[in-house]
């Protein structure tokens, strides 16, 4: 396999509240080559930059109690430990996984494809 094809390694730079943040102008790309399957001319939409987050969970609070919050306070969000976080690409659901620690960066498996119909 040639390096140009390689996958990249998705490892989050920061982390704002409730997203994930993936380098490159919170834009994440991944390459890889097609698939045996692909239709014919879909291999042009391959280095598409795609916006991708995993959301650990959500939290309502009004903006007094936002602007209060200083560094070692907890926010409660609407997620269980072990419940799985939300793939979203360009901010279309997509999948479900578990947050997993890979050489010191949280990363994400995936553990289900979500399906929309049209």
């Amino acid at each position: 396999m040639s390096d140009d094809f390689a996958p990249r390694q998705l490892v989050p730079t920061q982390l704002d509240g409730e997203t994930l943040e993936f380098p490159g102008d919170d834009v994440a790309t991944m390459a890889s080559p097609a698939p045996a399957s692909s239709p014919e001319g879909l291999e042009a939409v391959f280095d598409v930059p795609v916006k991708v987050q995993a959301v650990l969970g959500r939290s309502r609070m009004a903006i007094g109690e936002l602007m209060r919050l200083k560094p070692g306070d907890v926010v409660e969000l609407d997620r269980r430990v072990g419940e799985p976080v939300d793939i979203y690409v360009n901010n279309r659901l997509i999948a479900r996984g578990e947050v997993v620690l890979i050489d010191n960066a949280l990363g994400v498996t995936l553990t289900e494809i979500v399906r929309q119909d049209r």
